[in-house]
């Protein structure tokens, strides 16, 4: 009769094999908290014209703000599925922030306050997002 405890993996013959691949799997979820935050910055950002009802008195920007809200959704959308390939862009989500930031003076014509505090905390936001990945990236990319 053998003394084996149920559960108990460590005299598993591919036990070795089953860390390496888990510890691949697991490797890039590190912005796990982040991507699901950025994905709905950016469908606000793109819906954001229509809620605060700026769309016909700033028509350039309600269209820069729909094209940016696609983009910081596809980038968010991409931290998920593919977040070892997307750490690169994470200085992209950085700088799509600076510019929401800056955007209402450049793309709108006379912006009221509304539209200003708008575009900068939709664009805070990024940046904050943009900054934490690109910190993740730097902690877990392989040191030479």
């Amino acid at each position: 009769m053998t003394n084996l405890h149920r559960g108990d993996m460590s005299s598993h013959p591919d036990v070795s094999e089953m860390r390496d691949r888990y510890a691949r799997m697991l490797g890039g979820r590190d912005v796990a908290l982040v991507d699901g935050p950025a994905f709905l910055l950016g469908l606000y950002c793109a819906a954001s014209p229509w809620i605060l009802h700026y769309t016909l008195s700033q028509p350039y920007l309600a269209t820069h703000n729909l094209i940016m809200g696609i983009a910081i959704g596809l980038l968010a959308l991409g931290f998920s599925r593919a977040p070892e390939r997307m750490y690169g862009l994470s200085w992209a989500m950085c700088a799509m922030g600076i510019w929401m930031i800056i955007a209402p003076w450049i793309v709108g014509r006379g912006p009221d306050a509304g539209v200003v505090i708008n575009n900068i905390v939709i664009g805070a936001l990024a940046l904050a997002l943009g900054l934490v990945c690109a910190g993740t990236s730097a902690k877990s990319a392989p040191r030479p």
